[in-house]
């Protein structure tokens, strides 16, 4: 049939190929690029040489306080290896003992740098752990690198090592891990395309001390603390944990039997090394999930609520000592040291006023 000019148009319904697609009101998120290797081992080896840094600075700050000599087991270890390996350093015996004087620091430096640099690889790779866990790990995994070659050469047996040769030796490799894993997650945030948190104030920090202190003497009180004092859905995925109901009564549980197992003869001493460990992971967990949900930077408090672990576990069993001596027996203490611990722990889990 032919169109005539007075017939209506007839609308050619449209391909649905060629219809345009709706405009999202809705801003595009963009994906960042996955780092490239070799950037994230460079990051990496950055970030491992700032934790050196930290580590030597908290090792020499021990010498000044116990007022120890320093350690010349990394120079021992250096001179075994040579003389395993058939290399001559040379020189007469002055040269070589001051050549091997500065080898061993040395080697202390490239493994550090070389745990970094290996994590930064990780996290180029998406291995991307919070600081609260990653830094922990790049703790143990310094110092497995300085400890295993000890006893392998048979320089040192760590079988043999007092609790305070262990806190010595843990204490500088936990610093480590941390600033180096904050420093590289930091260094990566803007290409990972996240923003930082806020730095903590100082309340924030002093509340992170009282739950590292609780934790020092109560290892669980902290954490039980928070999960008091959270609830589910908080900021950051420690204290929204703890908030929800399992995570409180869990922690409440492990709470009412600390306290009751504590008072018990057969409770091993606090500054064993698992135990003085647990003290110190846990009282840097509750001191950054605190921190997290009340919106800073969990790096600080959690290395504060650590150390604070570490000197209350000493003052604890110092505390227990003296009532022990003086009452025949430690439990007028233990119970004394209860009430401080709750109350620490409650003025550190408690949010700020708005």
């Amino acid at each position: 049939m032919a169109v005539t000019p007075t017939d209506p148009p007839t609308a050619t319904p449209a391909s649905p190929a060629r219809v345009p697609a709706p405009v999202s009101a809705l801003p595009r998120r963009v994906v960042a690029d996955r780092p490239a290797p070799w950037r994230g081992l460079l990051r990496g080896a950055a970030a491992g040489a700032a934790g050196t840094t930290a580590l030597n600075a908290v090792t020499y700050l021990d010498m000044v306080v116990r007022g120890r000599p320093a350690s010349d087991a990394p120079e021992q270890v250096v001179a075994r290896l040579a003389g395993r390996a058939g290399i001559d350093v040379g020189g007469s015996r002055r040269e070589r003992r001051n050549r091997f004087a500065g080898l061993g620091p040395l080697s202390g430096i490239a493994a550090g740098v070389g745990v970094g640099a290996l994590a930064g690889v990780l996290r180029s790779a998406g291995v991307r752990l919070p600081t609260a866990v990653g830094g922990p790990l790049l703790g143990a995994a310094a110092m497995a690198a300085s400890d295993v070659p000890l006893a392998a050469f048979g320089v040192s047996d760590p079988r043999t090592w007092s609790a305070i040769d262990w806190v010595g030796d843990a204490v500088p490799h936990l610093v480590y891990g941390v600033v180096t894993h904050a420093t590289l997650t930091a260094a990566a945030a803007a290409e990972e395309g996240r923003t930082a948190s806020a730095r903590a104030p100082l309340p924030a920090l002093l509340r992170a001390a009282a739950l590292g202190a609780a934790s020092g003497s109560r290892s669980s009180l902290g954490v039980t603390a928070v999960a008091l004092t959270s609830a589910r859905g908080d900021r950051g995925r420690l204290a929204s944990g703890l908030g929800s109901t399992a995570g409180t009564a869990v922690s409440g549980v492990f709470a009412l039997g600390e306290l009751v197992g504590d008072k018990l003869p057969t409770t091993p001493s606090r500054l064993a090394p698992p135990a003085l460990g647990g003290r110190v992971l846990l009282g840097g967990t509750a001191a950054a999930a605190e921190a997290r949900r009340d919106g800073h930077d969990p790096v600080l408090p959690a290395l504060v609520g650590a150390a604070c672990a570490i000197g209350a576990a000493l003052l604890g069993a110092r505390l227990r000592g003296v009532a022990a001596q003086r009452f025949g027996s430690d439990k007028p203490g233990a119970f004394l040291e209860d009430g401080i611990a709750a109350a620490l722990g409650w003025l550190g889990a408690r949010r700020p006023a708005a």
